[in-house]
């Protein structure tokens, strides 16, 4: 059974654009691997409503996905312990 997600996640722009490259490559692999990508928008880099870990920038990535019902909980422990991850949040559609 698989169900349809979207994925917001709020990366670091401090360790440069190279991270957050690395870091987008990750996310959209291992999501890529565990499920179908159907849509991925970019916002790019957006100034915050408020400071998190004291930046005030983040890259904004809205991802569109179906996948099984034990990927969201995986993407969000991978994003807890990944160090450039400001805010993960998966949203079942």
């Amino acid at each position: 059974m698989t169900n349809k997600y979207e994925v917001a996640l709020i990366l670091s722009v401090a360790n440069g654009e190279e991270a957050v490259s690395a870091l987008k490559e990750k996310f959209n692999d291992l999501i890529a691997k565990n499920g179908t990508v159907e849509n991925v928008d970019e916002w790019g880099k957006r100034r915050l409503a408020y400071p998190i870990n004291d930046e005030a920038e983040g890259y904004y990535i809205f991802t569109t996905m179906t996948c099984e019902p034990t990927l969201p909980a995986e993407l969000e422990r991978i994003a807890g312990i990944t160090e450039g991850v400001l805010r993960i949040m998966v949203i079942k559609k």
